[in-house]
């Protein structure tokens, strides 16, 4: 707890920071923030603070005020850019196109396709900071906010995703998936921009110091995601072959990759290869240990495994070639 003299301070993550430029530029109500006397960027830098109970940034704002835009404006049709996806037909002339564009990071690369999409074509263009994913429901008020003009619907498709892609391998240990997933980065050396994230590569270097707990493991994977979504943003593949036990946390790897690279660029490839064989391989002596009672919290011995409903791929090892399983994998791809 702070003490009294000590400003309370909130850092903010891209949701935040949305709500704060929303707040500056009166699209907001200030209650839609935390209490707090100072806001922070993610590298601690202070951007808006408040004095005497009032709110102002401590940088330039980038975004138009909605006022100065209305009254500079005239009562032609509003457009505002639909998150994720293009539109399918000319705008209509003269139109004022408003773009989400709040909370977006620097290195986003879908971001500036879609939003050039939008542009082309359109009267004048006008940045809003909303954040994109969250502008349909917004809709209404924002395009009132910004102009006197009619909301205009415009028809759209999806955007394509982006070139870069995450291959998913989760299965339990001994199951094969780190032996498939080291082979398809083989077949594919060369052909593009390719990163292995192993289970035990990761944990040497980018996990190191976590243990086996529910809440470690999870950690782990989170950040097993994090990479692979940074690399699929930026065009690459990344390549992940983590144990992956619980069902939660891959579903928040999904989350994650297709933000970033769009739908359709995280594929999870399920190695469903028996626990009996697994536990017969035991190249690492793990599940004799886990037998008895050397280790504790073992996946399959005791601690569960929640096998995929959502799996792109399904392998099992124990039935399927090394060479067709990779076969299989780069037919995704």
């Amino acid at each position: 707890m702070p003490f009294p003299d000590q400003p309370v301070a909130v850092t903010l993550d891209p949701d935040l920071s949305a709500v704060l430029d929303q707040v500056l530029v009166g699209l907001l109500p200030d209650d839609a923030l935390p209490r707090a006397d100072v806001f922070l960027d993610e590298e601690g830098a202070p951007v808006a603070e408040r004095r005497d109970g009032v709110l102002t940034a401590t940088r330039p704002l980038r975004w138009r005020q909605p006022g100065d835009v209305r009254d500079g404006g005239g009562d032609g049709p509003v457009v505002l850019a639909r998150g994720g996806r293009l539109p399918a037909a000319a705008l209509p002339p003269g139109a004022l196109v408003l773009v989400p564009a709040g909370g977006i990071r620097a290195d986003d690369a879908r971001w500036p396709a879609w939003a050039e999409a939008w542009a082309r074509g359109a009267g004048t263009v006008v940045e809003v900071p909303v954040r994109p994913e969250h502008a349909d429901d917004r809709a209404a008020a924002v395009a009132s906010a910004y102009s006197r003009g009619p909301l205009v619907d415009v028809a759209t498709v999806p955007q394509p995703g982006g070139f870069g892609r995450t291959v998913f391998f989760t299965g339990l240990s001994g199951s094969g998936k780190s032996t498939v997933a080291r082979a398809v980065v083989e077949r594919l050396a060369g052909t593009r921009s390719i990163t292995l994230l192993d289970g035990d590569i990761v944990r040497t270097h980018l996990s190191k110091g976590l243990g086996f707990s529910a809440e470690d493991r999870d950690t782990n994977i989170r950040r097993i995601g994090w990479v692979a979504a940074e690399v699929t943003k930026h065009g690459g593949l990344a390549v992940c072959a983590p144990i992956a036990p619980y069902d939660a946390t891959r579903q928040w790897v999904r989350a994650t990759v297709e933000a970033a690279g769009g739908p359709g660029s995280f594929l999870l490839v399920w190695v469903s290869t028996p626990l009996e064989v697994c536990e017969a391989r035991d190249v690492k002596g793990l599940y004799a240990k886990a037998r008895a009672g050397e280790i504790r919290g073992f996946t399959g011995i005791d601690d569960p495994y929640e096998a995929p409903t959502d799996a792109d791929l399904v392998l099992d090892t124990s039935q399927v070639a090394l060479d067709d399983a990779v076969a299989r994998v780069v037919a995704l791809l």
